[in-house]
């Protein structure tokens, strides 16, 4: 290991975010010599990164961790143009990555697959990694999530000759406004749908859009593009003639709910019970089959892998239920992702009273001009509620929001509306809970409650 550490003498800027850290741990396990630096890192990233004594002592920047036999330096996003550490790295003359090109430069001779779209790509993602475990498949991987299975969210072996990357549209890092998706470099590309986010990054639709087009114009000769037929935008953009690349579409798998149960039916193999459920999720499940197919994973081995697939980390996670309750949290948080998510809970469980909530804390959801975005995306729940902290404006500079205005843009005039977050969990817990499931949506934490307790406080009515 002393020599191989020598070699590699890797230093992270902003190592707690959460594929920073995963690749800090990765790499650390492979051997080399991790060090880091970060004004701020919460949980989970601050246990994980400790439990491999790779935690920086003290939070903040250090110029003089940035030394003259590192190998180079990974850049992570949330890191400023003029930290100091990075200012001391380009004196030096050391090379400077973002994870993106970091993870490419660690995979230039192996099978690359990325998974973008505005929603879905943890998932389909998540199903791919899944589907390939199970059938015993040596694979390296970069993911948004935690998955059942896997300890870590980023793979880096030798002897993969397959990498499969969950590619997001945002900018690369402080020095590069180049989406990430752009710098794997993939033979296979699915795209599971353009929904417009990300608005203080692309202030404009087409803006949006154009990333989409320049991910699927960027693949190679002998290439595939998979992509969502049901999006018309993507339709467009997947069917354009591109030589030599593969186009393949999909929709959602044909399927059916009995007893708030989800059941695939197939054509060869009958049917097949799943436990996720949801028009979406059927969806992400042709778009994961389209891709482990060209992967030469059989139809048999596809759908006996899938029946155990759980979900990922916070996508429609069960925290609790009785009889005739269930309560899920769901890390949706953008328009198309709200709608999707409160349709499917509706849909699988049509005979009870939906009550959900959202929480708006993104700088996109909590701009006026892009609020407009959600109207009637909460119209499948019997109960809509959304959550904000006016101090989140605040510190994202952003204009204050009235009730009324939120009311206006979901286009609900019954639409419960919560600035504090005990009065919230107190207006739930009043509710009658009996034949009702719990919706909770955000990336966020709906000020800093504690989801778990309150579903067992729910449930202990």
């Amino acid at each position: 290991m002393g020599q191989i550490s020598s070699l590699h003498k890797i230093h992270f800027i902003s190592i707690g975010g959460s594929v920073m850290h995963n690749l800090a741990i990765e790499l650390h396990l492979k051997g080399f010599l991790v060090s880091g630096s970060d004004d701020e890192i919460y949980e989970p990233s601050a246990g994980r990164l400790a439990k491999y004594d790779l935690l920086p002592a003290i939070t903040g920047w250090f110029p003089e961790k940035i030394t003259a036999d590192l190998e180079a330096v990974i850049l992570g996003m949330h890191a400023r143009q003029d930290n100091p550490e990075l200012a001391k790295a380009r004196e030096l003359g050391i090379k400077v990555y973002s994870y993106p090109e970091y993870i490419f430069e660690q995979s230039q001779h192996k099978q690359r697959v990325v998974i973008a779209g505005s929603h879905g790509k943890t998932t389909i993602t998540s199903m791919i990694l899944h589907v390939l475990n199970y059938n015993n498949r040596v694979f390296n991987y970069l993911v948004g999530a935690q998955i059942e299975g896997f300890d870590n969210m980023v793979k880096l072996s030798e002897n993969a000759p397959l990498i499969v990357i969950e590619g997001d549209e945002y900018f690369t890092s402080p020095l590069d406004p180049t989406p990430k998706f752009m710098h794997y470099q993939p033979h296979i590309a699915l795209i599971s749908g353009i929904a417009w986010d990300h608005y203080n990054v692309f202030p404009t639709w087409e803006s949006y859009v154009k990333q989409f087009e320049l991910l699927a114009d960027s693949l190679p000769k002998a290439g595939a593009i998979i992509f969502d037929e049901t999006d018309d935008m993507l339709d467009v953009i997947g069917r354009k003639e591109r030589p030599d690349v593969v186009s393949t579409s999909y929709n959602a798998h044909p399927y059916k709910v009995v007893d708030g149960k989800t059941i695939l039916v197939t054509a060869e193999l009958g049917e097949v019970p799943v436990l996720v459920f949801g028009n979406h999720n059927m969806k992400n499940i042709s778009g994961a089959r389209a891709v482990c197919e060209r992967l030469g994973i059989t139809d048999e081995e596809f759908y006996s892998a899938i029946q155990t697939f759980k979900g990922a980390s916070k996508r429609l996670e069960l925290l609790g239920s009785k009889a005739t309750v269930n309560i899920y949290r769901d890390f949706a948080h953008a328009p198309s992702k709200v709608e999707a998510t409160t349709g499917a809970l509706k849909e699988q469980f049509p005979e009870r009273t939906l009550i959900a909530c959202a929480e708006l804390h993104t700088f996109s959801s909590l701009n006026k001009t892009f609020l407009k975005q959600y109207r009637r995306k909460l119209n499948a729940a019997d109960i809509a509620v959304v959550y904000y902290n006016p101090q989140t404006l605040e510190h994202k500079r952003l204009e204050s929001i009235t009730e009324e205005e939120i009311r206006a843009a979901f286009k609900r005039d019954d639409l419960k509306v919560f600035t504090d977050s005990a009065e919230l969990t107190d207006f739930l817990k009043s509710l009658k809970w009996e034949n009702a499931n719990l919706l909770m949506m955000s990336s966020g934490t709906f000020g800093d409650t504690d989801l778990k307790k309150l579903s067992e406080e729910i449930l202990a009515f």
